[in-house]
């Protein structure tokens, strides 16, 4: 278990060394969202207000059973089996598609590393979310134990973006925005979902609007909404993310971008280690061991890869060369 956990926390590091901090001044800025950037394309749409319920956790079986046909229609995912992009081998193998035999034979190199790097680029919609699910039962399956989702995106569909966080929590994802990449609108969901995030681009927030919606004054558009930032709150909370994101999401209008500074995801809980999944960790290696000697031994071994973790921007400043 250790070993184990150590290789986990040098890959995270090793992650943190291929970027550099942005500056706070750049992320404070609130930018206007300009039709000639195609943004207004990627807007978080909410399509019903009902909540969403949880998907069943990837399991590896054979065949096509359960897998239900998909396409990844608003991206493109490439394989890696390492952390390192500015190799030859950039960020891997364009994944072609989402069937069973496709996606096998993708992740299949990445047993003789045990490293996974997923880089995706584009919206959040069914289709990723199908994407996440399919990738965790084969790693599953695989027994792949270390897992990078790299996303660059501009947001789409709440639901989506949940969806697929839910399935992130259950499958030991560390999520990537590497520096020159970003994360706005429904992707902080997907973000807000790992075990580990690590943030050096650009991450965004605004309101969520139903693209259904059929409001025709203020108070019908918020009665419209109150339900689904409900449900927002709610899977915050259980990512260990502060809530107060949700409220913050309400003062940015939906054609605005509210970028968050370094300060603000750490504040927030969107950067570093989950806080839920930190205590869950303990608690399941308190139940393991089942005594007082274990607990000390949990006490101060859990805080030491927080502080690990702490050190990253020593490790953002190594040479490609000094990288797993």
């Amino acid at each position: 278990m250790l070993k184990l956990l150590c290789l986990s926390l040098s890959c995270v590091l090793a992650l943190a060394a291929c970027d550099r901090t942005s500056t706070s001044a750049d992320a404070a800025a609130t930018q206007q969202s300009g039709a000639g950037q195609g943004d207004g394309d990627h807007m978080v749409s909410v399509d019903t207000p009902e909540p969403v319920a949880p998907p069943p956790r990837p399991r590896a079986q054979a065949g096509e059973a359960g897998w239900p046909q998909a396409e990844l229609d608003a991206g493109k995912a490439w394989i890696s089996c390492a952390t390192d992009y500015s190799s030859e081998a950039g960020d891997g193998t364009l994944l072609p598609a989402l069937d069973r035999a496709s996606v096998e034979a993708a992740l299949a190199p990445c047993r003789d590393t045990g490293l996974l790097r997923v880089r995706y680029a584009g919206k959040i919609n069914a289709g990723f979310a199908a994407l996440v699910w399919r990738l965790a039962a084969v790693a599953e399956q695989l027994r792949l134990p270390h897992r990078i989702l790299d996303l660059d995106s501009s947001g789409g569909q709440v639901e989506a973006a949940i969806r697929a966080g839910d399935v992130i929590g259950e499958s030991n994802w560390t999520i990537w925005v590497r520096e020159g990449s970003i994360c706005h609108s429904a992707c902080v969901f997907v973000l807000a979902a790992g075990d580990n995030r690590l943030v050096a681009g650009k991450v965004g927030i605004h309101r969520m609007m139903r693209i259904s919606s059929k409001a025709t004054s203020r108070a019908e558009l918020n009665r419209e909404l109150r339900e689904v930032y409900g449900n927002v709150k709610d899977y915050l909370e259980r990512n260990g993310v502060a809530v107060a994101v949700a409220d913050l999401m309400m003062t940015v209008p939906n054609r605005s971008l509210r970028l968050l500074t370094m300060d603000e995801l750490r504040e927030y809980g969107l950067d570093g280690t989950n806080a839920v999944q930190d205590d869950l960790e303990r608690i399941r290696q308190m139940r393991k061991c089942g005594d007082a000697s274990c607990a000390a031994r949990t006490r101060f071994w859990l805080p030491s890869t927080r502080s690990a973790r702490a050190r990253a921007p020593i490790w953002r400043r190594s040479t490609p060369a000094a990288w797993p």
